[in-house]
C-alpha cells in the first residue's frame, strides 16, 4: 500500500482536518559534530568525448551575456550585494574547466560517502550554456575538515528522451548544460525493474526527469498540480508574444521551482517541493497565515503525477526552502531559509559599502514536519526545528566561522539536509560560485558540510 493513501485512510478514521496550518512547534539544539569543506576554487576537467566549448565555463556570464574569452577577465560579486557596493568574491570568470558548486541536494552513498547535485552553473538559461550538469561523489572527513570530490558524473540524453532542442543537440552524447535544465533537488530509487535510477526536480519547466547511475536520462515529465501542467517563464512551450501589448501565462516564478524533492522510503512516490508559492487566479497562493508552497506527488512506476498535493506554510512570505528528505513513512527534514547572508554583527550600519553585509541572514532553520493525518490539499504539520545561526559548538568542531562555544551557518543557499542516523544530521550549502559570500567578507564561499547532532529534534518526528 502507498504511503499517500495511508495517510487518507489515517485522517479520515481520527475525524482530523488539515485544512488550515497548524502554527506550534518545538525548538531544539542542534550542536556540532563535524565540519569539512571544498575550496571553492575547485575544478573538473570535461569529458574525453564532451565538445570543446565546454572547456571553458562561464564565458557568457558577463554582462548582456555577451561570449568573452579571456579568462578571468569578469569580475564578479555576491549577486547579494547592495545596488552601488559591490562585494567583489575574486573568483573572475571565465574558468578554465568546470567549477565544482552549486550542491543543491544530497543522498548518502555508501562507507560516509554522499552524492551531491549541482545545479545550473552560473544562475540562469542565458548564462549557463558552457557549465555542464554534474553529479558529484563527495567524502566529508570530519577529523581533518576537508571534503575529498571522488566521482563526477556528468548528464547527457544520448538517446533523445528530452523532448525540446538541447544546447549540445547536433551531438553524439549530448550533454546537458546549464541552459537546458536547472535541477535543484534529487532523489535516488529504484525502478519497477529493480534499477537504479537517479531523479531530479527542474526549476526551469518545472520538469522531473531520471538518469542511470552513469547520466544517462530515461524519463522526463512536466509538471502537473491537480492534472495541470504548470509552467515558468523558461518552460519550452513558452513565447514572447508578437505584439507588446499581449502577456505570457505562467504560474511559477523564475527560479521558484522544484527547490525540494523527497521520496518515500520504499521509493514508490516522489513528493517535489516548489521553492515559491504559485501564482493563481491573480496573486500568489495564501492562507490567513500567509504564502504556503505546494507539494506535488509522483508515482514512480506509473510514471506519472497523481493529482494529489499537499501545502506547506512558511513562516513569513519572502521565505524559501532549500530542500526536502524523508525521516520515515511520515516526517520528513526541510530547510527553510531567508535571502540574507553574513553574520549580523557585520552588518552594515548607515548606507552599504563592500566591507559590510547590507542583507546578514536571519532566518535558517532545519524543521521537521509530518504527514501523519494530512489529506489531499491539507497543509502538513510542523513540529519542531533547529536554529543555523545559533548552532553550539563546545568541542571547536567548526573549521570556517566558528566564534567562541557557537557556530553559525549564514550563507544564503542552504540547499542540503539529510538524516545520518537517530540522532545526527547532514546539512550543506550551495556556494553559487563566483557570486556568495556569507562566510567571509571578500572571499568567495566554500562548499561546506556540517554534521549536527539534534537527537531532540529527529525524535520527536520519530515518535510523532
Amino acid at each position: 500500500m502507498k504511503r499517500t493513501f495511508l495517510f487518507m485512510n489515517i485522517m479520515l478514521a481520527a475525524g482530523v482536518c488539515s485544512a488550515m496550518p497548524a502554527s506550534a512547534q518545538q525548538a531544539h539544539e542542534a550542536t556540532l559534530a563535524g565540519h569539512a569543506y571544498l575550496q571553492a576554487d575547485t575544478f573538473v576537467p570535461i569529458p574525453d568525448d564532451a565538445p570543446d566549448a565546454l572547456g571553458v565555463a562561464a564565458k557568457f556570464a558577463g554582462p548582456d551575456n555577451l561570449r568573452t574569452e579571456q579568462l578571468g577577465s569578469i569580475e564578479t560579486s555576491s549577486f547579494m550585494s547592495a545596488n552601488g557596493a559591490p562585494r567583489l568574491t575574486d573568483a573572475d570568470r571565465p574558468h578554465a574547466g568546470q567549477p565544482v558548486q552549486g550542491f543543491s541536494g544530497i543522498k548518502p552513498a555508501g562507507d560516509g560517502a554522499y552524492y551531491v547535485m549541482a545545479d545550473n552553473g552560473f544562475g540562469n538559461k542565458a548564462n549557463s550554456p558552457d557549465a555542464m550538469l554534474m553529479v558529484h561523489k563527495v567524502a566529508p572527513d570530519w577529523d581533518r575538515g576537508e571534503v575529498e570530490l571522488e566521482e563526477a558524473i556528468y548528464l547527457k540524453d544520448p538517446n533523445k528522451v528530452v523532448p525540446f532542442q538541447l544546447t549540445n543537440e547536433n551531438t553524439g552524447t549530448r550533454y546537458l548544460t546549464g541552459a537546458d535544465f536547472d535541477p535543484e533537488s534529487f532523489q535516488i530509487v529504484e525502478n519497477a525493474d529493480g534499477e537504479t535510477r537517479f531523479w531530479f526536480g527542474d526549476e526551469f519547466g518545472p520538469y522531473l526527469f531520471a538518469t542511470t547511475p552513469e547520466g544517462v536520462i530515461t524519463d522526463f515529465h512536466q509538471v502537473r498540480v491537480g492534472g495541470e501542467i504548470v509552467r515558468s517563464p523558461d518552460h519550452f512551450a513558452l513565447k514572447l508574444p508578437t505584439e507588446p501589448d499581449g502577456s505570457v501565462d505562467f504560474s511559477v516564478r523564475r527560479s521558484r521551482g522544484l527547490e525540494g524533492m523527497a521520496a518515500s522510503p520504499d521509493g514508490e512516490t516522489l513528493y517535489p517541493m516548489f521553492e515559491g508559492p504559485l501564482y493563481r487566479d491573480g496573486g500568489y497562493e495564501s492562507s490567513e497565515e500567509g504564502h504556503y508552497l505546494r507539494i506535488v506527488e509522483f508515482d514512480v512506476s506509473e510514471g506519472a503525477f497523481t493529482g494529489r498535493s499537499f501545502k506547506y506554510q512558511l513562516e513569513q512570505d519572502g521565505l524559501s526552502i532549500g530542500d526536502f528528505n524523508m525521516i520515515d513513512d511520515n516526517s520528513a527534514l526541510v530547510i527553510e531559509r531567508d535571502w540574507g547572508e553574513g553574520v549580523p554583527a557585520q552588518a552594515c550600519e548607515g548606507a552599504p559599502t563592500a566591507d559590510c553585509f547590507n542583507k546578514p541572514a536571519q532566518f535558517k532553520r532545519v524543521y521537521t514536519i509530518s504527514f501523519e493525518g494530512v489529506e489531499d490539499g491539507g497543509f502538513v504539520k510542523k513540529l519542531g526545528y533547529i536554529d543555523l545561526m545559533n548552532i553550539q559548538d563546545p568541542n571547536d568542531k567548526a573549521v570556517l566561522g566558528g566564534e567562541g562555544d557557537r557556530f553559525t551557518f549564514p550563507l544564503v543557499t542552504i540547499e542540503d539536509v539529510h538524516m545520518v542516523d537517530d540522532r545526527h544530521i547532514i546539512v550543506g550549502n550551495d556556494n553559487n560560485y563566483g557570486v556568495s559570500m556569507g562566510r567571509k567578507l571578500g572571499a568567495q564561499d566554500h562548499n561546506e558540510l556540517i554534521l549536527l547532532e539534534t537527537p531532540g529534534l529527529l525524535q520527536q518526528a520519530l515518535q510523532d
